[in-house]
Parts: C-alpha cells; sequence; structure tokens
C-alpha cells in the first residue's frame, strides 16, 4: 500500500487535535482569556438565571453537572472534556450571564473570619508588595 494514499495513525491523532482545536476556538469565538480570575481550584455553583436557548452544548454540559452539586473548575473541565483554558472562558460567560456563580462558603452563625489569619495575609502582602499601599493612596 501506498502511504500517500493511507495516512498513518499520527495523522488520525493530529487531525484529531486539530478539529478539537478548531471547535474550542469555535465555542469561545477565539477569545483565550476569562473575564473573571478562575483558578483550578475555584468552585462554582448554579446561578439565579436559566440558561439562553442556543447555548453551546459544551457551556450546557457544565451548567447541568454544577446544577448536580457545586464543582472546582478543574473538575468541570475534566468531566466536560474541555480544555481548562476554554472551560475558564465558557465558566466566566457563564457567570457574566447569571448562569453560574461562585459560592461564598457558609460561615456558623456569631462566627466571623480569623482575625489572625487576615493580620497573617495582610503582613505577607504587605512583605511581597512593600509599594502597593503608597501607589494606591
Amino acid at each position: 500500500m501506498n502511504s500517500s494514499t493511507h495516512p498513518g495513525p499520527l495523522a488520525a491523532v493530529q487531525a484529531d487535535e486539530t478539529a478539537t482545536v478548531v471547535r474550542l476556538h469555535a465555542v469561545t469565538n477565539g477569545r483565550t482569556r476569562p473575564r473573571h480570575p478562575l483558578s483550578l481550584h475555584t468552585v462554582l455553583g448554579p446561578g439565579r438565571r436559566a440558561p439562553r436557548p442556543g447555548l453551546p452544548a459544551e457551556s450546557v454540559r457544565i451548567v447541568q453537572l454544577c446544577r448536580q452539586r457545586r464543582r472546582p473548575l478543574a473538575e468541570l473541565a475534566g468531566m466536560a472534556g474541555l480544555h481548562v483554558a476554554a472551560a475558564r472562558v465558557l465558566a466566566s460567560d457563564l457567570i457574566d450571564a447569571g448562569v453560574l456563580t461562585v459560592p461564598v462558603p457558609d460561615v456558623p452563625s456569631g462566627q466571623g473570619p480569623d482575625v489572625q489569619m487576615l493580620h497573617a495575609v495582610a503582613a505577607a502582602l504587605r512583605l511581597k508588595f512593600p509599594d502597593a499601599a503608597a501607589k494606591a493612596g
């Protein structure tokens, strides 16, 4: 057989990867950066609004997964079969639309934030960014 008429397995894998990249590019409208800073560990939950008709299948899947239970972005990307960068962009769009939210952890009644922890974080930030207070004022 002639190799020019029958592409090998590597060519099939490359074609599949190219199709995936093109599809993700189309789903995110070519955007590679989300409007919200979402880390791999950011937990997302359902928002107050229903998804609008015509959402991409990938966005619908993310919403369905979040309706089952709150999930971190990395888990959503894996379960939806998306690259993390694409999942970030789609999740950010869904947050803007009110379909998803970043839930605030429940704090027991009468229990405020850990003041000692807040002081430690503030001290660490002052060490890392010593000029920040001067620039902010």
